[in-house]
């Protein structure tokens, strides 16, 4: 299994961009909330989602130590394999021009307006703010927990250091947000869900690969290759496309 740096570096890494696009799309909602009904119930409902979040990763986490090391490589590794297909898929085609761009200013303003439409901020509980704060914190925040837990396979010292990029990109966020009040547009989301993508692809393909019992050429050190490998074939995928996208 990873040591030292080999399996934390990679770790957080991963971690922190998968869960910095997550709540970043979760803050655009939770900051259309709070300018149309009011920050007390946006707060709230994304504070509630929150502790739903974190007691789902303390309750899996451990509660993954009872089963097989191998069963349970195999099992997470196929599904952080899809997972991070599917991240890189999008990335693949949006780096092409095949589809656009997300855009949080605009997906800011159709949020705005469909609460505008439901009415003004209300005194006492607002199920409507809290709900839509809820929900959309939780669905994103769905994603982060699972790469969580599957990136923490291989014990407690993974789960730590996956936690601690999750936790360091939900500090990042929420700093972003009371500073600026407004969406965060200026990071590269593309760019980092490409990254993420293909760290998702490099250790899912990993831990399938220990959960048959491959011997990986070179150990742990295989991981980089691998995240090489997906790297080359993606990058020079999307290249591809966009020279041919007129055709």
């Amino acid at each position: 299994m990873f040591s030292g740096w080999t399996q934390a570096g990679p770790t957080v890494a991963a971690a922190f961009g998968a869960s910095l696009v997550e709540f970043i799309e979760a803050l655009t909602v939770v900051l259309a909330v709070g300018a149309v009904r009011g920050w007390r119930p946006a707060l709230t409902g994304a504070g509630l989602a929150l502790l739903v979040l974190l007691g789902t990763v303390v309750l899996l986490g451990p509660a993954l130590t009872r089963i097989p090391l191998e069963t349970v490589q195999l099992l997470l590794g196929t599904l952080l394999l899809l997972f991070g297909m599917r991240w890189l898929r999008k990335a693949m085609l949006r780096a092409a021009g095949a589809i656009p761009l997300h855009d949080e200013e605009a997906a800011y303003a159709k949020e705005t307006a469909g609460l505008r439409a439901l009415g003004g901020a209300r005194t006492g509980w607002d199920g409507v703010a809290v709900g839509a704060a809820f929900k959309i914190t939780m669905i994103e925040g769905i994603e982060v927990v699972f790469i969580v837990v599957a990136m923490g396979a291989a014990g407690r010292s993974s789960l730590l250091a996956a936690g601690a990029g999750a936790l360091a990109a939900l500090l990042v966020v929420i700093a972003l947000g009371l500073l600026l009040h407004r969406p965060v547009a200026s990071i590269p989301e593309n760019t980092l869900k490409f990254a993420v993508g293909v760290l998702l692809c490099a250790f899912g393909t990993f831990w399938v690969g220990e959960g048959i019992g491959l011997a990986w050429p070179g150990g742990d050190w295989s991981l980089l290759g691998l995240t090489a490998g997906f790297l080359g074939v993606a990058w020079s995928t999307a290249s591809f496309c966009r020279v041919g996208s007129p055709a």
